[in-house]
């Protein structure tokens, strides 16, 4: 896939090398230090993020990276639904930007790079949820995603303070 940025590519990782899980793990750690709430809390050991990634692939989970100069700086997950009734949507998660990547068009670039692969896998409904006030509910609000409510002590964010949730849902027509 090319992109706004034309050696960027996207591709589904169907499995991770070793030096692609050291990348994720690095990728992790260095959001979660930025203080992003991705259900780990800071500091964020490198074992521990490693250890997260080498589950990967994962059944049910669709990953997709970014790689630019050799490395990932970026990624994003669709998780499928686990109920019958459910096989229409997708849930959204960990979109992801290394911060010295951050501004460059990547996470715009995986966002639609996964609904691609949503509407390809049958879904017809994305949702999300993010911490109140980060930047991506910018971002979810310019691709098209509608904010379905707010849960105010939904989770810790990275420094272990209660935030709220907003969640996000996206029709794919």
């Amino acid at each position: 896939m090319r992109h706004r940025d034309e050696r960027l590519s996207i591709r589904r990782a169907d499995w991770l090398s070793a030096g692609e899980c050291d990348d994720l793990a690095a990728l992790l750690a260095a959001c979660v230090a930025e203080g992003a709430s991705l259900g780990f809390l800071a500091p964020l050991a490198a074992k521990t993020a490693r250890d997260w990634w080498a589950t990967f692939p994962r059944d049910g989970v669709m990953l997709l990276v970014a790689g630019r100069d050799g490395r990932i700086v970026g990624t994003v997950q669709l998780h499928a639904a686990e109920s019958d009734n459910g096989a229409h949507r997708g849930e959204v998660a960990k979109l992801l930007v290394h911060p010295e990547w951050r501004r460059r068009g990547i996470a715009r670039a995986l966002m639609t790079a996964l609904e691609t692969e949503a509407r390809a896998a049958g879904k017809t409904l994305l949702v999300l949820d993010t911490r109140e006030g980060d930047s991506s509910n910018d971002l979810y609000r310019a691709l098209g995603y509608r904010e379905a409510g707010r849960v105010p002590g939904w989770a810790r964010d990275a420094a272990g303070t209660l935030s709220a949730t907003v969640f996000w849902y996206k029709p794919l027509h």
